[in-house]
């Protein structure tokens, strides 16, 4: 399994992801689920991934193809299309193309399915998140929910529809994906470290902080143990 989470944020965007794909007994994988493309100064997008490895890899490797060939023209490449809507429509069709691909090969029944959240800002317009489903099709972050999940997201969503706004820090935001993940992580053996966590400030144009989170990093484990202690404390003063 796998959680990813975007923030939409008036000051930037924080994405985060997991890296676990196989959490069997003797058999666990970790492969990367997030992947930037940046020119900066002109545009950056982030792509974060989850379900079926094979659905998800051609997809990134067939945009990546896309962006390469000598003839690619906004209506082919991420990197030339003039929106960020136009991005999400790219990828989403990519997505949904792929989707059938391998879907045909091994049978449906087989789930051969995936989910994607794609953030970014290009020079002259504004940041944008979506969410992309399956099938292509998409939803988009705004004020109201500045947030979007994929994956295992039960376990995160409470802290997020809580704490997290428009007018949320970055500082506070990553807090946020950070606790929201130890959540996850405390409650569903399928998500694992190490953890990969972007931050794109508005209008930078570009990633201007990354950092990969191995297991055993002090710095999350002071994290997690400060936030438990925290619940406990507001558990016992509860007045039933």
């Amino acid at each position: 399994m796998t959680y990813c989470v975007g923030l939409l944020l008036n000051q930037g965007m924080v994405c985060l992801s997991d890296t676990r794909t196989n959490a069997g007994l003797d058999n666990i994988s970790t492969y990367r689920k997030m992947f930037t493309f940046e020119k900066p100064g002109e545009r950056v997008i982030t792509i974060m991934t989850a379900g079926s490895l094979s659905v998800t890899q051609t997809t990134i490797a067939r945009l990546h193809e896309a962006m390469d060939e000598e003839n690619a023209t906004p209506e082919t490449s991420i990197m030339l299309a003039p929106t960020m809507l136009k991005v999400a429509d790219l990828v989403g069709n990519t997505l949904a193309a792929v989707r059938r691909e391998i879907g045909e090969k091994l049978s449906m029944a087989q789930g051969a399915s995936a989910s994607m959240i794609v953030a970014g800002q290009r020079k002259g317009g504004g940041m944008r998140m979506f969410l992309i489903y399956p099938e292509g099709n998409y939803i988009e972050a705004t004020d109201d929910t500045p947030f979007l999940q994929i994956g295992e997201h039960k376990y995160g969503k409470p802290i997020l529809d809580r704490v997290v706004r428009p007018e949320t820090t970055i500082a506070e935001g990553k807090r946020a994906v950070l606790v929201s993940m130890d959540s996850t992580l405390r409650s569903n053996l399928s998500v694992g470290m190490p953890l990969d966590l972007v931050v794109i400030e508005k209008d930078a144009l570009r990633v201007t902080s990354t950092r990969r989170i191995e297991a055993g990093d002090e710095g999350f484990r002071a994290m997690s143990e400060a936030w438990s202690n925290a619940l406990r404390d507001g558990f016992t003063r509860i007045e039933i």
